[in-house]
């Protein structure tokens, strides 16, 4: 059964960093692209940054500048760089792989900015 595995969140302060961490399991990781979503409650689910298996980046326009999003494939995982946090940023965060029609997601890990 395909796993995705994120870890590194937690809770920082406005303006620290964070780095997330995504490992593929059970699937052949360099064929898909890879991406970051966030959720924030009361809010659905938006794409944050996606990277593809050829490693082109695309961010959301709110968080161009300060994250950047990369990847291994000869180790597996992918990652997310946060800087200059804000607190709008605090969010459940959600490994993705896709490819063609398949996706699979990761179960979350949690990003609060506060103070």
């Amino acid at each position: 059964q395909v796993q995705l595995v994120e870890s590194g969140g937690g809770w920082v302060q406005p303006g620290g960093s964070l780095r997330l961490s995504c490992r593929a399991s059970k699937i052949t990781f360099s064929i898909y692209d890879m991406a970051w979503y966030r959720q924030a409650p009361g809010k659905q689910r938006e794409l944050v940054a996606v990277i593809t298996t050829g490693s082109n980046t695309n961010y959301a326009e709110s968080v161009k500048g300060r994250f950047t999003i990369s990847r291994d494939n000869a180790k597996n995982p992918v990652y997310m760089q946060m800087n200059s946090l804000k607190p709008e940023d605090t969010a459940l965060y959600y490994c993705n792989a896709h490819i063609n029609t398949l996706n699979f997601w990761g179960q979350g890990t949690q990003v609060t900015v506060s103070s």
